[in-house]
């Protein structure tokens, strides 16, 4: 069979055996998860025309206000894997705790959790710009028959077993690693199938695209305010151009694909930084890695932070791997 022609399905079941634990759960978290995201890209294409969009009425953890396609798909998500038992525990971006899962049996036997992002984006939904959902799977490390507790989910990014993100776009796709390259499959919404469309997706090693929002320039450190200077230089080797979405999944994958930087850093309005390491820059961080390119807080590799709590923030520094390695430099050089 042409490798374009495969099923998500059908990948899975063929790659099976490279997975560190080939028991099955694995492969049944990704098929949960491809489920849970039809649902959601089926109201996504609907916002408009249903009671699905503008804000809640609601904050999450973070004090940010949550839209109704938040609160949406995060039910379809946890539901979904919970329904189908093959997880030990859930923790959202949109929850203040992590959630303990237990099977039907009352027992604490499965061996793997989940973190994730529902709707990443989510404010862009109103405009019809491109949103997604990412998640980041570990196995837990707490005795298997007993409730999951948080040093399940603070672990260091390299932990991580799976990762991956769906974009809600133009078309939509599911992009997943389990540490053995990149893959991307595409929905044929006519029939409701993910075939596989870009295998084996790599980073270009240099870019020219840079991602970060320049309103925010006079409040950022003074190492980021010289690499976007550099980036903005008339010289011929240097055509670079400033590509910024503000949905995290629609800049990532764009810069994948035809190479570039993406760019969130401290600032004095953010000084942790904005994004959550754990359900938005580890996962992308392994599936950069996995691609080729590289991520980091600007100093240091983002897998090898060890987190302190379940709704940490960090800066990230993302991308080609070259190009990640200047913003680097200059970050090091204004110190």
């Amino acid at each position: 069979m042409e490798e374009r022609n495969k099923t998500l399905g059908e990948f899975i079941i063929e790659n099976q055996k490279a997975f560190q634990y080939s028991s099955g759960e694995l492969s049944r978290i990704i098929n949960s998860i491809r489920l849970a995201a039809k649902v959601v890209n089926y109201k996504v294409n609907k916002a408009g025309l249903v009671d699905i969009i503008g804000a809640a009425g609601e904050q999450n953890i973070q004090g940010e206000d949550q839209q109704k396609l938040d609160v949406y798909a995060n039910e379809v998500f946890i539901q979904t894997l919970i329904n189908r038992e093959i997880v030990c525990g859930i923790a959202s971006e949109e929850n203040d705790d992590f959630i303990t899962v237990q099977g039907s049996d009352n027992c604490h036997n499965n061996k793997y959790v989940i973190l994730m992002d529902p709707l990443d984006g989510s404010s862009n939904i109103d405009v019809n710009v491109s949103v997604g959902t990412i998640f980041s799977v570990f196995r837990r490390i707490t005795p298997i028959g007993t409730p999951v507790t948080s040093e399940d989910f603070l672990q260091p990014g390299i932990n991580q077993v799976a990762a991956g993100y769906v974009i809600y776009g133009t078309s939509t796709m599911l992009v997943y690693t389990t540490g053995h390259g990149v893959n991307g499959f595409t929905l044929n919404p006519a029939i409701g199938t993910f075939y596989l469309s870009h295998p084996n997706m790599q980073f270009p090693k240099d870019g020219h695209i840079y991602s970060v929002n320049e309103g925010n320039y006079v409040h950022f450190p003074q190492g980021v305010k010289n690499y976007i200077k550099y980036c903005q230089r008339e010289e011929e080797d240097r055509p670079y151009t400033s590509r910024y979405i503000g949905s995290l999944v629609a800049d990532f994958h764009r810069n994948m694909i035809k190479g570039g930087v993406y760019i969130y850093p401290t600032s004095s309005k953010a000084p942790k930084g904005k994004l959550r390491l754990l359900y938005e820059c580890n996962p992308m961080a392994f599936i950069a890695e996995q691609a080729g390119g590289k991520a980091t807080d600007g100093f240091g590799r983002i897998m090898e932070i060890q987190p302190t709590e379940l709704h940490e923030r960090v800066p990230f520094f993302c991308g080609s791997h070259n190009m990640v390695e200047k913003a680097e430099q200059f970050m090091a050089e204004a110190l």
